[in-house]
């Protein structure tokens, strides 16, 4: 699966609202959807791929013609919070409003409730969790702890929401965000990148797993790292018995053999 977190100029307003009065850093989350946007959509229209875009729905209220172009082409649109604030500086309360509001603004948009959820920043509360049941998601992209798909347990009960985890090693901001602001301050080569991710497939392919890339258009959409998906996608493509498509479908697919797994191990 690859998936793309818009972020924009949440990525930074979201660690700190104060930096919206800083119009460079804005600038650097803009060129997501001015730039990075179109060259991650036409590189996908030509190999005929489907992906998964999470969005805050701050972003989308801001660019609904584009949310327009990502559903008309056929991708899909999932949950990213509302502000992309950080989960562990909110109370109970702001958590909940994040995922209400977030949850209205896509719905309103795309004409359908997103069917997935993923973390801004990769953190969880308490009651995220919860959340997630109470908002009916069917799939969750967030834990760290496998390369393959699970259904997530909630309040000690199994559900059918299917967890797609992924890695940091399997997102770009790592190796290539850099911001006076923000955590980590990383230029890799492009090349390294790509070894590094056509070394995971690899692996992953020889084991018959599942590969989630995170990626973020403001950071993959420069030219060379564009490269990098270009590359990646080739290298998957040549081989046999891969499929590479949206994560609700994906997640739909995989949902009734995890359920009768589950339900073997549980005999």
């Amino acid at each position: 699966m690859l998936t793309f977190d818009l972020d924009a100029e949440t990525m930074w307003t979201g660690r700190d609202p104060a930096n919206a009065k800083r119009p460079i850093l804005m600038s650097q989350g803009a060129y997501g959807w001015k730039v990075g946007m179109p060259r991650v959509l036409a590189l996908l229209d030509r190999f005929g791929i489907k992906a998964t875009f999470f969005i805050p729905g701050e972003v989308a209220e801001r660019q609904p013609a584009l949310v327009r172009e990502v559903i008309d082409k056929g991708h899909e649109v999932a949950h990213h919070s509302y502000s992309h604030r950080w989960i562990v500086s909110l109370s109970p309360e702001e958590e909940r409003e994040e995922m209400r509001k977030g949850m209205e603004v896509l719905t309103a948009l795309t004409g359908c409730r997103p069917r997935g959820w993923r973390s801004p920043a990769a953190e969880f509360s308490s009651i995220t969790l919860d959340l997630i049941k109470e908002y009916g998601f069917d799939y969750s992209s967030n834990f760290f702890d496998d390369d393959s798909p699970y259904l997530l347990e909630i309040g000690g009960q199994r559900t059918d929401i299917v967890e797609l985890p992924f890695r940091w090693v399997l997102d770009d901001a790592p190796f290539f965000q850099y911001s006076i602001v923000l955590p980590g301050r990383t230029l890799q080569a492009p090349s390294a990148v790509l070894e590094a991710w056509k070394s995971e497939f690899d692996v992953l392919y020889a084991e018959d797993r599942m590969m989630m890339v995170g990626m973020h258009p403001e950071i993959i959409g420069q030219p060379s790292r564009i490269k990098v998906l270009e590359g990646l996608i080739k290298h998957a493509l040549a081989h046999e018995g891969v499929w590479i498509d949206r994560c609700d479908k994906i997640s739909d697919d995989m949902r009734p053999r995890l359920k009768a797994q589950a339900a073997a191990s549980a005999q």
